[in-house]
């Protein structure tokens, strides 16, 4: 089978090709790093508790911290594997020196072969549900439990995956447990193939990610080096997408500042174009503006912790939302777009406790300038948030005991 999901594989490379020459023309950089993406790598030695696990991006990346924490407090050896590129800087900015850190390789029979001979763990967790036929059929022929922990299953990759559901049954049968985030995902991996004897619902160990703090080291540092007047207020918009920043620009109230913090690196410098005029991080040149662009990776935190209202992007834009639990923790009154399917119980449940406000593009002026008006109600907003994050806490606990009993 592994013969044949290969040659599979590669009956669809040139299509692979033409999406890869599709991101470069829209701006994506360069994948590089093909010796690692086919299983190449540093030997590493024995352990009897190594634990291999992959997370696929940036999010997934900060959502472990608390997992790899507990792990290693568990005597267990961690190698985080990440997808992305932006995904493995965070990876070995997070982890670098306490873990090893590698690049997930391709599902490619002997790539996958590659990276299990020379990691050799004696488990496989993976964050959410990255699940690749060949990489969990090597692993079962081994003898190696394969976990899924903080697993999500939106509505459309299920959909996707029922498509191929013939073909990917046996896949997720081999999957030794899985712990999923709500019923909802625990009644669609059920229906792809794994027996409900495997299946927990342990909750998102994305409530623990987020830090429950007032302030956060290195914030008016920040704030000095961007020259943000901390006497106005200031709207920070986090993982934004390229359609937004006009949006923004344009339903930000008189007096009031703004910082755009967007997802992904290869759209820092269209932001900057939108944003004309605006301070970058990124660069010594410091101007008399309003508008600020964090164009760096792995300081959104400070960013939040600055900000009197927080506009969570990637929901304004035709994408799937985007992590609402950090500014929450934060007690920051968060405003949150219509497309959030990739968070949708999270802000459902933030927004229904009143911890969150959720509109669309049109009645997004009106709102940041009633919270910025309505300090009162902006702090409501935020103490209530805080709590309901608070009070879902606790996931990361589970799944790191699900990992630790998996290993004996």
């Amino acid at each position: 089978m592994t013969l044949l999901r290969d040659l599979l594989y590669l009956c669809v490379l040139p299509l692979v090709a033409l999406h890869l020459v599709w991101t470069r023309l829209r701006g994506h950089p360069a994948r590089g790093d093909l010796a690692a993406r086919l299983g190449g790598g540093a030997q590493l030695p024995r352990s009897a508790r190594r634990v291999l696990l992959h997370a696929v991006s940036v999010g997934e990346v900060n959502a472990i911290r608390g997992l790899v924490d507990h792990l290693l407090d568990g005597d267990v050896d961690v190698v985080v594997s990440v997808t992305t590129d932006t995904g493995l800087l965070r990876a070995e900015a997070l982890y670098g020196e306490r873990c090893a850190v590698m690049r997930y390789p391709l599902d490619l029979g002997f790539a996958v072969g590659r990276v299990l001979d020379r990691v050799s763990p004696a488990a496989v967790v993976l964050v959410e549900l990255e699940v690749w036929p060949n990489f969990i059929a090597a692993a079962t022929r081994r003898n190696i439990p394969v976990l899924v922990v903080n697993g999500r299953l939106s509505h459309r990759s299920f959909w996707r995956y029922r498509l191929v559901a013939p073909l990917l049954r046996s896949t997720f049968g081999r999957l030794t447990r899985v712990s999923v985030q709500g019923d909802a995902y625990a009644d669609r991996v059920a229906a792809l193939g794994v027996p409900r004897d495997r299946i927990t619902v342990d909750g998102t160990m994305k409530w623990d990610a987020a830090v429950i703090a007032d302030n956060v080291d290195g914030a008016e540092s920040m704030a000095a080096d961007f020259g943000i007047d901390r006497d106005r207020p200031l709207v920070v918009a986090g993982s934004t997408a390229p359609s937004e920043h006009a949006l923004l620009l344009g339903a930000m109230p008189e007096g009031a500042q703004l910082l755009c913090a967007p997802r992904r690196p290869e759209w820092f410098d269209a932001a900057a174009a939108v944003l004309d005029g605006c301070n970058r991080r990124s660069s010594d040149q410091r101007r008399e503006t309003d508008v600020f662009l964090l164009d760096t990776i792995g300081e959104l935190a400070e960013a939040y912790a600055l900000a009197d209202v927080v506009v969570v992007g990637r929901s304004f834009a035709e994408l799937h939302g985007s992590d609402v639990a950090a500014p929450a923790a934060m007690g920051k009154a968060t405003i949150v777009g219509p497309n959030v399917a990739d968070f949708t119980d999270m802000v459902d449940i933030l927004r229904d406790g009143g911890g969150l406000i959720q509109c669309t593009a049109a009645a997004l002026p009106m709102e940041l300038a009633s919270l910025l008006e309505d300090t009162d109600r902006a702090a409501a907003i935020g103490a209530r948030g805080r709590e309901i994050v608070a009070s879902h806490q606790g996931a990361t606990d589970r799944c790191a005991q699900l990992i630790l009993d998996a290993l004996g």
